[in-house]
């Protein structure tokens, strides 16, 4: 069976508490990560929440990378979706992994749009 897409998601603990509550900060890294991947990036969305915190997705041509931010906590849930086998949403987790200064990271990968040709048709038709 052929699947669509890789979805990584992770949980990123020991993070450094400053890192994770820079917007600024977190975004260029989000950006970066997905670069490092050999993603195209199209558009990013962050928002620094009060007292701390902070939430993006990173919009790229393979599909996205999201991040919530517990600076905290020192934690992040951080999913990264690739389409097609130019980007390995791996590289992107460890790339966040380094950078966030993680001292822990779990992670476990879904294959997305996982389907038969005869269940593509047999939605189509519906």
């Amino acid at each position: 069976m052929k699947h669509l897409g890789r979805h990584v998601l992770a949980e990123l603990c020991g993070c450094d508490f400053d890192i994770l509550n820079d917007v600024k900060k977190v975004e260029e890294i989000m950006v970066n990560a997905a670069l490092d991947a050999g993603a195209e990036v199209r558009e990013c969305v962050f928002h620094k929440f009060s007292p701390q915190g902070v939430s993006g997705v990173v919009v790229i041509s393979e599909s996205h990378l999201a991040i919530h931010t517990w600076p905290e906590l020192g934690y992040a849930a951080v999913d990264v979706f690739t389409c097609g086998e130019k980007v390995n949403p791996w590289d992107a987790c460890n790339y966040l992994t380094e950078r966030f200064l993680a001292k822990h990271m779990t992670a476990k990968e879904l294959k997305r749009g996982m389907a038969r040709e005869s269940y593509l048709v047999e939605a189509v038709n519906q």
